[in-house]
């Protein structure tokens, strides 16, 4: 077989990223962080409640830095997921269609996401 030296479709190469493009598999991706964030909970309280040994080994890993990156992670996947789903809401409702409302929406939906996970965090890393 001959080997295939036809050029990349345009598009991959002079396009530009949206906020609403980004916003939009970001989304997608926190939805599957929120699903292993969930399993991992119920993990948690099935130890709790049933494995008091393994509970503990299963605390002592989430209080690590790496546990503590995954709670955050978990949380901030949670705020966002749920301010993108609110900005879906209105969209639904027929609102905040033009260019200028959507980019201005999806600033908002990032700065909440920022402010209500560090408000969630901030007096857990007080240390």
């Amino acid at each position: 077989m001959s080997s295939d030296t036809r050029p990349t479709s345009p598009h991959l190469t002079i396009y530009k990223r949206q906020i609403t493009s980004v916003l939009s598999i970001t989304h997608r991706l926190t939805g599957l962080a929120l699903y292993a964030g969930t399993a991992l909970m119920v993990c948690w309280l099935y130890k709790a409640a049933y494995a008091p040994t393994q509970y503990s080994e299963l605390h002592s890993l989430m209080t690590t830095n790496f546990g503590y990156v995954l709670m955050i992670g978990w949380t901030a996947a949670f705020y966002y997921h749920l301010a993108n789903g609110l900005r879906h809401l209105f969209w639904d409702m027929g609102k905040g269609f033009e260019i200028k409302q959507v980019n201005r929406s999806g600033w908002l939906v990032i700065v909440f996401t920022i402010l209500m996970t560090g408000f969630t965090w901030y007096p857990y890393m007080m240390f």
